[in-house]
């Protein structure tokens, strides 16, 4: 289904590809516009070219703070209307927490928190003094269970922290006109989980209640939905799109 987007223009990390490139399609589709972020410039001029006119690419990797902020800050200036932030830039880390050396925890964490961090501090100041702003985060079911599924430890723990964030700013946001929420995906058949054997891919699917993948298009719906003015009463909130998996009471 479409959400009406008329009117409003939204920054999409990690929008060139999987959910991210999917939610992108949803926003131009429901009459808004899109500004991807992503750190490839071929696949980012690609996807602007394939969005149609209006919608915008800046080169970034989320991870690099001064630049990011730097970017926020021009897209601000050369983009009117921008009142959503859809973070969907991540990286995956399957090591066993015995495995984990410092490079690999702290580039997980970079990109997957930190990065998420930078982007939304960036934007906040804008909304704030709008008085509205939308911010809808793609977590994952590993930062409520753990991991166990694609991600291990580090995976786990930088989007356990996207999730309190997420919690900490609806809270702080509120008052402001800012709305924050998060969505937690399972396995989602993209190009990041194709590294998957087989085997693995079987094995996880067998504990999810509804026996398959979510396509990219599944998470990107609930991610629509939080970021659409039909969700305009919902805040704080970290949905689950997981095929039954954590089942939150």
């Amino acid at each position: 289904m479409a959400f009406d987007f008329n009117g409003k223009t939204a920054i999409v990390t990690g929008g060139t590809q999987g959910i991210g490139l999917e939610i992108a399609k949803g926003i131009v589709e429901g009459g808004g516009h899109v500004v991807l972020i992503a750190r490839s410039k071929d696949k980012g001029e690609a996807a602007v070219a394939k969005l149609g006119e209006g919608n915008h690419f800046y080169q970034l990797d989320v991870s690099d703070t001064a630049k990011a902020r730097e970017t926020v800050e021009k897209i601000f200036e050369e983009v009117p209307g921008v009142n959503i932030l859809i973070n969907c830039a991540g990286v995956i880390s399957t090591k066993k927490f015995d495995e984990i050396d410092d490079a690999e925890w702290t580039r997980t964490i970079n990109i997957n928190l930190n990065g998420v961090f930078t982007m939304m501090s960036a934007v906040y100041p804008h909304f704030k003094a709008a008085h509205a702003g939308t911010i809808v985060n793609v977590s994952s079911v590993a930062g409520k269970i753990g991991g166990g599924l694609l991600g291990t430890a580090a995976y786990a723990s930088s989007k356990a922290g996207v999730n309190g964030l997420t919690k900490a700013v609806a809270k702080e946001g509120g008052k402001f006109g800012i709305r924050c929420n998060a969505v937690c995906p399972s396995l989602t058949l993209t190009d990041m989980t194709s590294i998957l054997s087989d085997e693995n891919s079987q094995r996880i699917i067998a504990g999810i209640p509804l026996g398959r993948a979510a396509q990219a298009s599944e998470p990107a719906q609930m991610v629509l939905f939080f970021a659409s003015d039909a969700a305009s009463f919902v805040n704080g909130e970290i949905g689950d799109c997981d095929g039954g998996i954590v089942l939150d009471g």
